[in-house]
């Protein structure tokens, strides 16, 4: 079992800048992709950027721009970042964490933070 714990959301005006940060523990599989997703009120879950255990990180369309993921891996644990700028209210939505351990050793997801872009 994997334990997610996402941080950092809240209230931010259109312009302003946020970082989210997601701590992963438990059974993580050497071989790992984490990432964060969006889901905005009315829409579907998307993807904004994913970031690999060998630190590849690649963008979603909406990813593209104005957000930045890191990472940083212990012995034990893992914790993503996303750095976003430059916000827009289109940014909206519960940022959700996700872990896959790659071949079939589990997929998990956060419980979700909410951002709130005020214009």
């Amino acid at each position: 079992q994997v334990h997610l714990v996402e941080s950092g959301g809240g209230l931010v005006q259109a312009g302003g800048s946020l970082r989210l940060s997601c701590a992963a523990s438990g059974s993580i599989s050497l071989a790992n992709i984490m990432g964060w997703y969006r889901q905005a009120p009315g829409k579907q879950r998307e993807e904004i950027a994913t970031i690999s255990s060998s630190l590849i990180a690649n963008y979603g369309n909406s990813g593209k721009g104005h957000f930045t993921i890191s990472r940083n891996n212990t012995e034990n644990e893992a914790t993503i970042y996303l750095q976003a700028t430059s916000l827009k209210p289109e940014d909206t939505g519960v940022y959700y964490c996700r872990l896959n351990n790659l071949f079939g050793r589990g997929d998990y997801w956060g419980q979700g933070i909410q951002v709130t872009v005020s214009s």
